[in-house]
């Protein structure tokens, strides 16, 4: 097509970015939740305070009190009392149901209480002596504790000084050492020098395998065709269609 067709700078040339004509997709079918009430809003979007009228209540059918028209019967009555004299009544005497046993005055004398009540000197009593209580002395004597030893590595709440011990001669590498009793070459084992050097591989022969007893025809070497070479990969074009075409939705569930 020539370059007087188009009109302006503008070529035909894929989106820069995604848009929505190039996937397919149910359509109108999902509602966006709205973004206006309480209820089903919108979690994406920053949601006002929302505010509710209260109900009428429902009025009470009993009445809590006599309401203004109440006559205070009788008259002279204040929040506090009848406005009146005070007034006395006269009862009969009480009877006392069982006498009295608190001490009458008689029964108390205030001189003997000199000692309790004033200060006074100190005064001891010698006790006698208490003979025959204990006719077994249950203290143990001296005699009964045993005074740990001071001598020697273990003494308790002191510090000793080192202390050394002689043992006998050894006859290990002295001249009374049996030297026949020692073990000669045939007593140690020779050790594989692949323990303490680096090992060489090592390699095992196995057993010839049996021939095959199955009659099945297997291709021989000469079923392949060794000159036969690998065809180059090939392209194909595939067909032309819209990148804007919408199916049509013939049957949409609810």
């Amino acid at each position: 097509m020539g370059s007087d067709v188009w009109v302006g700078p503008w070529r035909p040339h894929r989106p820069r970015g995604p848009i929505a004509a190039l996937y397919s997709g149910p359509g109108p079918k999902y509602k966006l939740p709205p973004n206006t009430g309480y209820h089903l809003h919108d979690p994406s979007r920053p949601r006002a305070p929302a505010f509710t009228f209260g109900l009428r209540l429902p009025m009470q059918q009993t009445s809590c009190g006599p309401g203004p028209g109440y006559i205070v019967v009788p008259a002279r009555m204040t929040m506090r009392g009848r406005d009146c004299t005070p007034a006395y009544s006269i009862y009969g005497r009480p009877r006392q149901a069982a006498p009295s046993l608190t001490p009458g005055p008689g029964r108390y004398f205030p001189e003997r209480a000199g000692n309790a009540t004033f200060p006074s000197a100190p005064r001891h009593t010698i006790a006698s002596r208490n003979w025959g209580i204990h006719t077994k002395q249950q203290t143990p004597g001296p005699g009964t504790y045993t005074v740990p030893s001071l001598l020697g590595p273990r003494v308790i709440g002191k510090v000793s000084a080192p202390t050394y011990s002689i043992y006998g001669r050894s006859e290990v590498g002295s001249v009374f050492e049996d030297l026949s009793k020692t073990p000669g070459p045939c007593a140690y084992h020779v050790v594989n020098p692949g323990i303490y050097k680096s090992r060489a591989p090592q390699f095992s022969m196995l057993a010839r395998n049996s021939l095959p007893t199955d009659n099945s025809l297997n291709p021989g070497p000469a079923a392949y065709n060794v000159n036969q070479q690998r065809k180059p990969r090939g392209w194909t074009f595939g067909i032309r269609h819209s990148d804007y075409l919408a199916w049509p939705m013939t049957d949409v569930d609810d």
